[in-house]
């Protein structure tokens, strides 16, 4: 293995085989964990951005904007909208330019949203077009998620995929977490009042300052986006035109495990945008923007370990069981809403807390799932048609990071559609069971594809 000569391509990697045990030891192994550790740094980011609406929107009101409840759900729901869509031509875009200089553009143009929200927020008549526009601005950051997952898929052999691709994920995800718990802190602090930033005193005598939730990642952003220009490499051989890569669209597999990653990664994002509106709307009385990192950051954990337990117990049979348990634990909320009785927000929180640890575990283990399936049917169709190892093995690779990136948009769907359907359940009756009833029906159905379709027999 050499870095190319040409002094455009200092950074291009020739001879990539990770597959080789001694070259992986070696010089592979080294080089791999480095693109890691800067990509999953600048995911991790990418997660605070596209996220960002789930702690401003609960505050918008707070600082002299008169939003509906139905509209600030929507404005945490648009950046997931945006996210998933944007993931389709994000998925392409690492063989086409290159996972290096992909994630240079990716991460840079993110600090756009960053700066103009923290500017909008200080003004009670901006109206609310202006945070539409950002919150789908905001999703560019989510659909980095797609680019960056395919990337990593090719510096890691097969064996230790399900482990790069759950920390890239994982420790991503963790970056709703991350927002969440920092951003109720720096929002009490003045810390860019140098620009002339004006804080908005509160009814208990505090001030808040709640530019300072978008502000404060610029930085970080900028920071993430010269480590990626000059830490991260790209991979000789694995580039591909759009066209190359469409033809995974046509396989069938590909649809239904999209509906199973729409049900876990779906359900981690979309639960982690809606949650502290919706506990806000069912507990009025608790301050839920302190507790509302927790379940995120529980998802984000066991979506790393989601990929471990894959590697050794079998993606299908971590996800089988994992389904079964997001199922019982939708029944279980309704028990901890309000209705008949005041409900227990005790129960209500520590259920919520489950769906997200087994929602992140669950999109840990169908995204192994997906690397593995994928992989096993391409190397089966070349080599059935007459095609070398060789080739065979290329087109594993590019066919795999194609599907990874387009099934993240599927899943990246969820964080619209579920706080969207906590906000249409609220506003048609006042409760969010209606939402939860379609949620458990639709875990019901994973539960049935997961055991009939991938556990019962051999994918072919």
């Amino acid at each position: 293995m050499s870095v190319a000569n040409n002094e455009n391509d200092r950074y291009l990697l020739t001879g990539w085989d990770p597959e080789n045990p001694s070259f992986w030891q070696n010089q592979g192994k080294k080089i791999a964990n480095r693109n890691l550790l800067i990509s999953l740094s600048a995911l991790l980011l990418a997660f605070c951005v596209w996220m960002l609406f789930s702690t401003v929107a609960v505050n918008l009101n707070r600082v002299g904007f008169n939003f509906t409840t139905d509209q600030l759900f929507l404005l945490t729901a648009l950046p997931s909208l945006s996210g998933a869509l944007l993931r389709v031509p994000y998925s392409f875009m690492v063989p086409v330019l290159g996972g290096r200089l992909w994630t240079v553009i990716s991460t840079a143009i993110l600090i756009v949203p960053c700066v103009w929200l923290g500017i909008a927020i200080q003004s009670p008549e901006t109206p609310f077009w202006v945070f539409i526009i950002i919150s789908l601005l905001c999703g560019f950051a989510g659909a980095n998620f797609a680019s960056s997952m395919g990337n990593i898929s090719l510096f890691f052999p097969k064996t230790s995929q399900g482990a790069a691709l759950g920390l890239n994920g994982g420790l991503g995800n963790l970056g709703v977490s991350v927002m969440q718990l920092l951003a109720p802190f720096v929002i009490m602090v003045p810390l860019f009042s140098f620009t002339g930033m004006q804080g908005v005193e509160q009814p208990g005598g505090e001030t808040l300052w709640l530019a300072n939730a978008a502000w404060f990642w610029a930085p970080l952003l900028a920071v993430a986006t010269l480590a990626a220009w000059f830490g991260m490499n790209d991979i000789a051989g694995f580039r591909a035109s759009f066209k190359k890569q469409l033809p995974v669209l046509k396989n069938g597999h590909l649809w239904m495990l999209g509906m199973l990653y729409l049900a876990t990664f779906g359900s981690f994002i979309g639960f982690s945008a809606g949650f502290a509106m919706l506990a806000k709307t069912q507990f009025p009385t608790v301050d839920i923007i302190k507790l509302a990192f927790f379940g995120p950051f529980l998802g984000a954990l066991a979506r790393s370990a989601g990929g471990m337990l894959s590697d050794k117990l079998g993606g299908v049979r971590v996800t089988l069981i994992n389904f079964v348990l997001m199922a019982l634990l939708t029944l279980a909320l309704f028990v901890t809403l309000p209705g008949s009785s005041e409900g227990s927000f005790i129960g209500f929180y520590l259920v919520f807390m489950g769906l997200f640890l087994t929602a992140g575990l669950g999109s840990g283990s169908t995204f192994q799932m997906i690397a593995v399936i994928f992989r096993q049917l391409t190397l089966d169709r070349i080599l059935k048609n007459g095609g070398s190892q060789e080739q065979a093995q290329s087109t594993a690779v590019t066919d795999t990071a194609a599907a990874l990136g387009f099934i993240s948009a599927i899943g990246a769907l969820g964080g619209f559609f579920i706080p969207k359907a906590f906000g249409t359940s609220l506003s048609l009756t006042g409760s969010p069971v209606g939402a939860m009833k379609i949620f458990f029906i639709f875990y019901a159905i994973c539960i049935a594809i997961t055991w009939l379709v991938y556990g019962r027999r051999r994918t072919s």
